[in-house]
């Protein structure tokens, strides 16, 4: 659970950048965009092979 305390002199403005960048550093969006629907067994294996693929070929790059 992502929290934040204002400061007494500080801005909303500041308060929700800090809070935007905390949320996105937690991964919620993430998180709440892959459970936004049901997502079916192929939907899933297609997803995490694709994930796979995408790390492989980035560890390839530092070789």
């Amino acid at each position: 659970m992502t929290q934040i305390v204002v400061g007494e002199n500080e801005g909303i403005e500041s308060a929700l950048r800090r809070f935007k960048r905390q949320v996105s550093k937690a991964g919620i969006f993430q998180d709440m965009r892959k459970k936004r629907h049901f997502e079916t067994p192929l939907e899933k294996e297609k997803r995490k092979a694709i994930a796979k693929h995408k790390q492989r070929r980035s560890r390839s790059d530092y070789k």
